[in-house]
This record gives C-alpha cells, structure tokens and sequence, in this order.
C-alpha cells in the first residue's frame, strides 16, 4: 500500500532542496529520459552514475528514472518500437513480447532504441518544465524559500 503522507514528505524534501531550480529540474529530466529506455534494471544505476557524471543531483535523477511505470512500459516499447520502425523507414509488424528479457526483445531493439530515445528526449523536456515549475512555484509559498529562490533566480546559481 502506498503511505500518501511519506509520498508527500518526499516530494516536498524534493522541492525544497537546496538548489538552483535548473539544476534540480535537470537531473529530474535526465531521469525521465532514462525511464524511456529499454535498460529494464539498469534504470537506477544509470542514473546514479549519469549523476555523477554530469554533476546533477542525484536525488531528482533517480526519482525521474521511476516516470515509466510498470504499468506504462508495455505501451511505451510498443510505441517506441512503431515510431523508430517508421523512423528507419519501415513498415512496423505487430509488436509481441511474451516477457521483457533480452531474448524476447533483441529483434526489435534497433527500433526501440531509436524510438525510446525520441519519446524519453521529449518526455525530458517535458518533465524539465514540469519539475522547474513545481519547485519555483513551492516555494513562492514557503516564506524562507522564497527569498532564496529569488536569490537564485538572479544570480543564476546556486547560493553557498
């Protein structure tokens, strides 16, 4: 069962990190970007060492790598195996995986990479803006955020 109260602990210790809303908003896209790939597994890990790699904050990158759920990544390879059959030019077939190991995949994997690339780019862009908004718009409500915030804006980085 899901606690909606440590959910919303969670999200507001996300919000109201200690940082630029760029960079926050950032590492959160580079995980959603990452949800959209085939990795299955790997997501996490992906991201924590794209983290440290960029310079992001890991915190909002691991949490963007969750956007796919399971619910949504049987839908998403489908769509991401017709757009980049259509992108290589080809005709796509009938998607059908009986599980999401390799060997069931691996036919279709040029295809999927390409168009899970595409839709977790644009997934990225969107979950950017989504994630700047939510955290500049928390906290204008929050008083000792706010003049930080403010601060940040300005400037253009993060405050020491």
């Amino acid at each position: 069962m899901i606690n909606i109260d440590k959910l919303k602990k969670k999200f507001k210790k996300i919000l109201s990190l200690d940082a630029h809303p760029g960079h926050i908003s950032a590492g959160f896209a580079v995980g959603v970007f990452i949800s959209f790939t085939p990795f299955f597994g790997l997501h996490t890990f992906l991201a924590i060492a794209l983290a440290f790699i960029f310079r992001l904050n890991k915190l909002t990158c691991i949490s963007g790598s969750w956007a796919n759920t399971p619910l949504t990544v049987v839908p998403v390879l489908a769509a991401s195996y017709k757009l980049g059959e259509m992108m290589l030019g080809n005709t796509p077939a009938v998607f059908r995986v009986r599980n999401l190991e390799w060997s069931s995949l691996k036919g279709y994997a040029t295809a999927i990479i390409l168009g899970s690339s595409v839709i977790g780019f644009f997934a990225a862009l969107a979950g950017y803006a989504l994630c700047y908004w939510l955290v500049v718009a928390f906290r204008k409500n929050d008083p000792s955020l706010k003049e930080i915030s403010d601060e940040m804006e300005v400037v253009g980085e993060e405050l020491d």
